[in-house]
């Protein structure tokens, strides 16, 4: 997530809209003496009495004064003054009489100046946003309290509707034979809801993914963005549904044999967040923040920057990841940006980059809590790019590292040589031990579309052209799938990558809305596309041989080759991707007949494997017939 030109743009109208929508005047209520947190007591609201009473608790060091204010009180600055804990950090205050099955909208008031929401919400309300949500995504929105307070309001409610979970017994897919399909709800279905996407089950178990990759949906700023403008980490975002809705589709996705995988942003939060606010000096981060760093540590950090040495923010990291693992069910996360939990100041991507003792000793405490959690083949993985170095330690402790090979495949695909080779999604040229950890890609959110560029900067010569000919560019995506899938390890795709996607990531911005194209299912060549991605996917996860231990490669030339061993069996996959004729000399290791997953068959006289390619075409060979 290196770019988020939109957030840029927008860092001053959040400042401004942090401190219009949260300050308010008012009189400061008076300090309370010391009290411990009575039993049962937890971050954010507790339930008591069979619902009829709540705690709820904020931490909030060095604050003199907070009052909890909401619907059960008025919104009075004195009806339920919070008292405060023996070390000065944490308030809380029990109150009762509350009718467990109504929802109460609730804010702290600091100091008597500062309204801010709980942090620990599992549901706000946004008088600016939620008026786009429609009920139909999310029925019987409980209105705003207009009138009554500003800003962001946090719900809470004893007697939730709880979501009867059905598939129990899912077992997830080994590392290896993962499959992701990373996918913006926004952009993926009309309705942009959980339920509509739901519908799409169907459609991805024939394209035969095994895991789906969310990008954020905890709740953040504005309704249309790529979710990496993160202010409430417990709620889930409205604009896309219930939190029934989300767990639902989850279990459903467990019943057809899905992993659902969340991409969790913790490098930064933005202006709405409470955490943000409560130590804020109206550009930056307060000095005393238990969470943020004053100014960012990295060149790539947009918001406000998370410490993550700091117990503060390592608590609530924990506490964030427990709760989607525990609510939600959540396979696994994807962190967004994980190379900047550091403290190390750096000017530019080199220095970041450079190996990080105390970021690894972050993540290797991350890990471990996660495991201690869920040692069941939970993923954790990481949107790194590190040296080599680090990410070979941290592979080696169990977590998985995004490899983008995205430039050097689309130079491939569009026919463009000179740098074209994509062996970088070899595991053993990072140095790792496993391929199961590395998530080789070449599409995600955060790149161009492939076709796009085929269409558009394609090599041409004489009557073959790739640019501007959708038939050549398709066939040049179906030849660059063959090889990504038959490369050991996990892989991952874009949305609508299979069907050979061609609008540019800028098209309406970089982050803006994006046409959701589902006609393009009945056009006979991105459906030809689509077969043969399922069929490579097929192939990867039915023939254990795809995630061999021996294998060799040339991928520098106009003719690529992979050769994978596993015993008795070899699977050649050759391809021609230069826009003129180009004769292909492989030493195949053996004679006699071989078998074409996507051609014909041959019989070889001896070793030597010697033939003319037009461009664009590619075989899949195997000395014994894949399943």
């Amino acid at each position: 997530m290196k770019k988020i030109i939109y957030l840029l743009l927008l860092v001053t109208a959040f400042n401004t809209s942090c401190k219009k929508s949260s300050t308010e005047g008012g009189t400061e209520t008076p300090a309370q003496p010391s009290v411990d947190l009575p039993a049962g007591a937890k971050d954010g609201v507790a339930f008591i009495n069979n619902g009829t009473s709540a705690i709820v608790t904020l931490y909030a060091p060095g604050k003199n004064s907070v009052s909890l204010i909401g619907e059960f009180n008025d919104w009075s600055a004195t009806a339920s003054v919070m008292k405060k804990t023996a070390d000065g950090n944490t308030w809380w205050v029990q109150v009762d009489n509350l009718n467990p099955n109504t929802e109460y909208a609730y804010q702290f008031f600091i100091d008597g100046k500062l309204k801010v929401t709980d942090p620990y919400s599992e549901k706000v309300l946004d008088p600016d946003n939620d008026k786009y949500i429609s009920a139909t995504v999310y029925p019987n929105l409980k209105a705003y309290p207009a009138g009554k307070t500003t800003g962001i309001v946090s719900v809470m409610q004893a007697n939730q509707p709880v979501y009867t979970w059905k598939n129990a017994g899912f077992s997830r897919p080994e590392k290896n034979n993962l499959v992701i399909y990373e996918l913006l709800v926004r952009d993926f279905t009309t309705d942009h809801s959980y339920a509509s996407t739901l519908t799409k089950l169907d459609y991805l178990l024939s394209l035969g993914i095994n895991a789906i990759e969310l990008m954020p949906v905890n709740e953040f700023e504005g309704n249309l963005s790529w979710g990496y403008n993160p202010s409430f980490y417990f709620a889930a975002d409205k604009y896309y549904g219930t939190k029934t809705a989300l767990q639902n589709f989850i279990d459903e996705c467990h019943g057809k044999g899905i992993a659902v995988i969340l991409d969790l942003v913790l490098n930064h939060s933005f202006g709405q967040s409470p955490m943000v606010q409560m130590y804020f000096d109206n550009s930056k981060p307060t000095s005393n923040s238990p969470w943020f760093n004053v100014d960012a540590k990295h060149p790539y950090n947009v918001g406000y920057d998370f410490n993550h040495e700091s117990a503060a923010t390592k608590k609530f990291s924990k506490d964030v990841m427990k709760f989607w693992m525990q609510q939600y069910k959540i396979d696994g996360f994807r962190f967004d940006l994980s190379k900047g939990f550091t403290q190390k100041t750096s000017t530019d991507d080199a220095g970041m980059s450079a190996y990080d003792a105390s970021r690894i000793a972050i993540w290797k405490e991350y890990n471990g809590y996660i495991k201690s959690i869920d040692p069941n083949n939970f993923y954790v993985i990481l949107e790194h790019f590190a040296d080599a170095t680090e990410e070979k330690v941290l592979a080696d402790d169990g977590m998985m590292l995004w490899n983008n090979v995205n430039y050097n495949m689309n130079e491939a695909t569009m026919g463009w040589l000179g740098n074209s080779n994509f062996q970088w999604g070899f595991y053993a040229n990072h140095g790792f031990s496993k391929s199961e950890n590395l998530v080789t890609y070449g599409e995600s959110h955060d790149e161009e579309r492939l076709n796009f560029k085929n269409f558009t900067y394609g090599n041409a010569a004489g009557t073959y052209s790739i640019k501007g000919n959708l038939a050549t560019s398709l066939k040049r995506e179906e030849m660059a799938a063959a090889f990504l899938f038959a490369i050991p390890g996990p892989k991952m795709i874009w949305q609508f990558g299979e069907l050979g996607y061609d609008i540019s990531i800028d098209f309406n911005g970089r982050t803006g809305e994006k046409p959701i194209k589902w006609e393009y299912f009945t056009d006979t060549g991105r459906k030809a596309l689509f077969d043969a991605y399922a069929k490579f996917i097929r192939l990867k996860k039915n023939n254990s041989i795809f995630n061999a231990a021996s294998s060799s490669y040339n991928l520098a030339g106009g003719i690529k080759y992979i050769k994978l061993i596993e015993g008795s069996n070899t699977v050649i996959v050759v391809g021609n991707f230069d826009v003129a004729n180009q004769t292909a000399n492989i030493d195949f290791g053996a004679s006699g007949p071989w078998f074409d997953a996507v051609g014909s068959n041959i019989n070889l006289s001896s070793n030597a494997y010697t033939a003319t390619l037009a461009p664009g075409e590619y075989h899949i060979f195997s000395k014994s017939v894949l399943k």
